[in-house]
């Protein structure tokens, strides 16, 4: 990679915390890992000094794949610190526990246990509805994470909420099964670090120099916290574009970008301003479009790719003929260049509308990805062993316990867990502390009690044993055990199912064992495995990265972030779906505006946009309006496309070619 003048300037910076505002396309990863490589190489710095941060496992993955290939040395980039936020965190938890009042044996509960956990408080502690747990629990993570105490968030019905009450509760909770949540990860070593000066100096000490990558998807507490880590900003670095903040919902805010000049009266500010994706009228659109917004920094993307043709609008009949027209759009495109079907992208603003998208693929017999499908994690079988293993790692955690107390069935139902949880609230105990106790145990009837004092042995026996025996050997010997193996095929709908789930099991028994170490000299504790395992989950919900066949790319807008394909076709750019219905206010219409500004810029060669006329909703046909953004853009370099070409011989023969096509290919 050549680098431009501002890239260089931004790779050489010294002296000063400097922002780097890195326009889509403009080459910011490549940027980042120069710097450590410069760092390290021309420098000197030790790269144990260095911490990079970034949000997504996928992207530090490759920012340490990026630095290892600089450097020519994976020995000294591994001691490199390239980790999501949360990895961080979680570093730091582990190291800080003591200071932080934690057993070294804490769990991490995922926002499924989490909502379980805010539904149960609300339904005893406060007489409340349960319906609406996950918009309680969101409203509680905002809270933690300093936003106010409004209710705003929440449904008119949970107005009166006392979220602050809720939020203690929940907290005591945790703190009582030694547990943290992914909001913890963050707020507790920034709380740490705020109020004890020993532990600050101590890691602004490591913390030489701090790159943080997509610095405008940062919330309160991430800003707080490489605030308090950067010291006087010497060493810090910043990259991240305010055009592309997009995650407001989940607390994002941009203007921690133009904040930094406030903290930090020295910052330099570098743009990256040259675009190595798009051609020049796909950016010409785009800078228009994101001019609309009120911006702290100014930017035009520019590009040495050459122009391009003019971007087809299209306006549709209705839905279906939406789907119709651009997938004969698509499948007409990839015919007459050859192109692979993984080199376009159909983005959307919701899951919806890719419903009509997903029929009209198979009608047409053309292969297609669907980005957001469900995680490997979230298999049942996955969740319960992963829950088994947690409980055997700490013995406090309540949630595992709940979820596999039962399962496989073992005749320990809800009024026997209810017995239990009221033995436990009486004497300040956690559930799994209460399975333990003779007192219970001679409250309940005997056949009950054998059964529960069965669960109890067998897990104090595993976690006897984890500390004696492999890993693998304790997996297996549990999976026996509790015979899952007869559990899933007296659950699976066939054969294959059953095979398959199995199948997860072992890759899961596997992947455990490979980072717990065959001997276990090298490799990490079981309940640092689990930790990690459990993280990786709720930050990535796996990738899909190991698809690489090829095949339409279907996703939302939101997932096309950071992504970038030859040929890209936007749908229902209208008003009520983009921008949403629900973003009515100055600084929801702004995001949606940058949404669809991260929609454009994926495209290198080629964009589409389209828009029906009428639209059904709700079982009712409703007429459409274009989105406003449409009248954002100039249209000199649109090429506005009316219905009565939906229908034009171009795009039907190109349907014809490619089923005759097929069935040329079926009958050899």
């Amino acid at each position: 990679m050549k680098l431009n003048a501002a890239q260089r300037r931004a790779v050489i910076h010294e002296g000063s915390p400097a922002l780097v505002l890195a326009g889509a396309g403009s080459g910011k990863t490549g940027v980042i890992t120069r710097r450590i490589a410069w760092l390290i190489g021309e420098r000197g710095v030790d790269p144990a000094h260095i911490i990079a941060v970034t949000f997504t496992n996928k992207a530090a993955r490759e920012m340490k794949h990026r630095v290892t290939g600089l450097m020519g040395s994976a020995k000294a980039a591994s001691k490199i610190s390239v980790s999501t936020f949360h990895r961080l965190g979680l570093r730091m938890l582990r190291e800080e526990c003591d200071a932080l009042g934690l057993g070294r044996d804490f769990s991490i509960v995922g926002p499924a246990d989490s909502s379980a956990i805010i539904a149960d408080i609300v339904s005893r502690k406060f007489c409340m509805d349960t319906t609406h747990a996950d918009a309680v629990r969101n409203a509680v993570s905002a809270l933690k994470n300093g936003a106010t105490t409004d209710t705003e968030s929440l449904p008119e019905s949970l107005s009166k909420t006392p979220l602050v009450e809720i939020r203690d509760a929940y907290q005591r909770y945790l703190k009582a099964c030694n547990a943290v949540d992914l909001d913890d990860m963050i707020c507790m070593p920034r709380e740490l670090l705020a109020n004890r000066t020993d532990v600050l100096n101590r890691w602004r000490g490591r913390v030489q120099y701090l790159l943080v990558d997509e610095y405008q998807d940062t919330n309160a507490t991430q800003y707080d916290l490489v605030r308090l880590l950067a010291g006087s900003g010497k060493g810090l670095m910043v990259v991240g574009d305010d055009d592309q903040s997009i995650y407001a919902w989940r607390g994002a805010m941009p203007e921690n970008l133009g904040q930094l000049g406030s903290d930090f009266s020295d910052l330099e500010v570098i743009k990256l301003e040259q675009n190595y994706r798009s051609r020049g009228r796909i950016l010409k659109l785009a800078n228009h479009l994101i001019s609309n917004n009120v911006r702290p920094f100014e930017k035009t993307l520019w590009s040495e790719l050459g122009y391009g043709d003019p971007v087809p609008v299209i306006r549709c009949l209705n839905e279906i003929r939406e789907v119709e027209r651009v997938v004969s759009e698509l499948v007409s495109a990839q015919q007459r260049t050859r192109a692979k079907y993984s080199d376009f992208a159909i983005l959307y603003r919701s899951n919806y509308q890719s419903r009509l998208l997903e029929q009209r693929l198979m009608e047409m017999q053309v292969p297609y990805r669907l980005s957001g499908g469900l995680s490997f994690f979230d298999r049942t079988e996955i969740r319960d062993l992963i829950a088994y293993l947690r409980l055997i790692a700490n013995p406090r955690d309540d949630a595992a316990l709940v979820r596999i107390i039962n399962t496989p069935r073992r005749g320990i139902g809800a009024g026997t867990l209810e017995k239990i949880g009221a033995f436990a609230r009486d004497r300040g105990l956690t559930l799994a502390e209460s399975i333990h106790e003779s007192e219970l145990l001679s409250n309940l009837t005997r056949g009950t009690a054998d059964k529960v004092q069965k669960f109890s042995t067998l897990i104090m026996r595993y976690q006897d044993a984890a500390n004696e025996i492999a890993t693998r050997e304790l997996i297996d010997d549990l999976l026996e055990d509790i015979g899952y193996r007869d559990w899933l095929e007296e659950q699976a709908q066939d054969d294959e199912q059953m095979a398959r789930r199995w199948q997860n099991i072992m890759d899961l028994a596997d992947w455990i064992t490979r980072a717990t170490g065959a001997s276990g000299d090298d490799g990490e504790e079981l309940a640092d495995v689990i930790r990690k395992l459990i993280l990786a989950d709720m930050l990535e919900k796996r990738d899909d990265e190991e698809d690489v066949s090829d095949k339409v790319n279907l996703m939302t807008l939101h997932a096309a972030k950071g992504l970038e394909f030859d040929n890209v076709f936007i749908i229902g750019v209208e008003e009520g779906i983009l921008p949403h219905a629900n973003s009515g206010s100055p600084s929801g219409i702004e995001e949606e505006r940058r949404l669809l500004y991260v929609g454009i810029t994926r495209a290198r060669f080629n964009l589409t946009l389209s828009f029906c006329a009428r639209r059904r909703r709700f079982g009712e046909v409703i007429e459409c309006q274009p989105s406003r953004f449409l009248d954002e853009l100039p249209r000199v370099e649109l090429d506005w496309q009316s219905p009565e070409t939906d229908n034009s011989e171009g795009a039907r023969q190109a349907s014809r070619s490619h089923l005759a096509g097929i069935r040329a290919m079926l009958s050899r």
